[in-house]
């Protein structure tokens, strides 16, 4: 008798141990704040968008991946990078992780890849949606990371969360507009 991998299960297993490692790059942190909002407003996107759900929640547990392991440079490489091998060794069809890897490689909105399909614009969309999930962590950024005193640090979360809504598509924009607003009204 052969036991069916749950592949999404699988992934999202691997990120967070990753994740949990005293050597990860950011800490446990990443798994609650960034990439579970990231599948779940992928979910949200694919069932509207009748994209195919586990092509998008396989990309957006691995969408950062490399990030964890690595660091952020390159991250879009290096999550595609990882994905692969983690997809090969779980025995996920090729073709598929074809469709992973583009996903990844395409969601940063920093980077002007072109997306072709909408599972890709669903990844972009989501990663760049889960910013209003964690504005605490923007903060984060902006005082450990950047060493922004508080009145920078104030502009630079409002001028990323203001770039983050305007490369969204329209239905992700309809979805995030309330916390964007929100957003704006206590940063001006």
């Amino acid at each position: 008798m052969t036991i069916k991998l749950n592949i999404t299960e699988e992934v999202r297993k691997f990120v967070e141990e990753e994740c949990k490692k005293p050597e990860s790059k950011y800490g446990y942190e990443p798994y609650l704040y960034h990439f579970a909002p990231v599948v779940k407003y992928s979910g949200v996107l694919a069932r509207k968008l009748q994209a195919d759900l586990e092509v998008i929640e396989i990309a957006a547990w691995l969408h950062d991946i490399g990030s964890i392991i690595y660091g952020r440079e390159n991250h879009h490489i290096t999550s595609a990078e990882i994905a692969e091998k983690k997809l090969k060794e779980l025995g996920y069809p090729e073709e598929k992780i074809e469709e992973v890897k583009k996903c990844i490689l395409n969601h940063r909105g920093s980077v002007s890849n072109k997306r072709e399909s909408t599972e890709e614009q669903i990844i972009a969309d989501a990663d760049a949606m889960s910013n209003f999930e964690n504005i605490s962590g923007i903060f984060r950024a902006s005082f450990v990371y950047e060493n922004l005193g508080q009145i920078k640090a104030k502009e630079a979360v409002r001028k990323k969360l203001e770039n983050c809504y305007n490369k969204l598509s329209s239905e992700a924009r309809k979805i995030i507009k309330p916390k964007y607003e929100a957003a704006m009204l206590l940063l001006s």
